[in-house]
């Protein structure tokens, strides 16, 4: 039963209430039923909302792409050992020769084409810092290319509380996410 749910909603009783929702980064059609009541009406019900990040704003965006590139001068080739670097690009390789199959019609309806996504998600990949490519690379399948064009679930709040005219923001800046990930060591990635 929905309601047996948990609905990842905690509210801070005070007046009015507060609420604190927690999401998860995929696409919010896989999740967005099992969302119980409480926290749709939570959301519908307040007038401001933050976000982890602002991912509506073109700043937060453009922040996020330079964040996951190597320093100048360098490139992937550079920093992988060989025989990863050699198996990483077969299976890029690989990746955009099976796109195409695995695109739905209602994602080529809608204009979206295999060589545009490939390029949207892996364009540049030889310029980015290991630990980005290795997300970029469980991205990359079947089932998570079939739902490109689906907001995640941050992304679609984000956007219904700009269609309702809700006061938005973010808790966190770019940096404080992008820092962390960047010191990684080599064998940590």
């Amino acid at each position: 039963q929905q309601n047996e749910l948990n609905s990842f909603l905690w509210t801070i009783k005070r007046d009015p209430p507060s609420y604190f929702f927690g999401t998860i980064h995929v696409p919010y059609t896989r999740v967005w039923d099992f969302v119980p009541e409480n926290s749709k009406k939570a959301f519908q019900q307040s007038h401001i909302v933050y976000f982890e990040l602002d991912l509506t704003d073109p700043y937060t965006i453009s922040a996020l792409t330079s964040c996951q590139l190597l320093p100048q001068g360098e490139n992937l080739q550079n920093v992988l050992p060989h025989d990863i670097y050699r198996r990483l690009k077969r299976h890029l390789e690989y990746v955009k020769l099976m796109m195409p199959s695995w695109m739905t019609p209602d994602q080529r309806g809608k204009g979206l084409y295999a060589d545009y996504l490939f390029n949207a998600i892996a364009g540049n990949w030889e310029r980015k810092r290991p630990v980005w490519v290795m997300l970029m690379v469980n991205s990359l399948t079947e089932v998570d290319i079939k739902s490109r064009g689906v907001p995640v679930l941050d992304l679609f709040l984000a956007q219904e509380a700009e269609r309702l005219r809700k006061q938005t923001g973010a808790v966190e800046k770019v940096e404080e996410q992008c820092h962390p990930l960047n010191g990684l060591n080599f064998s940590q990635v």
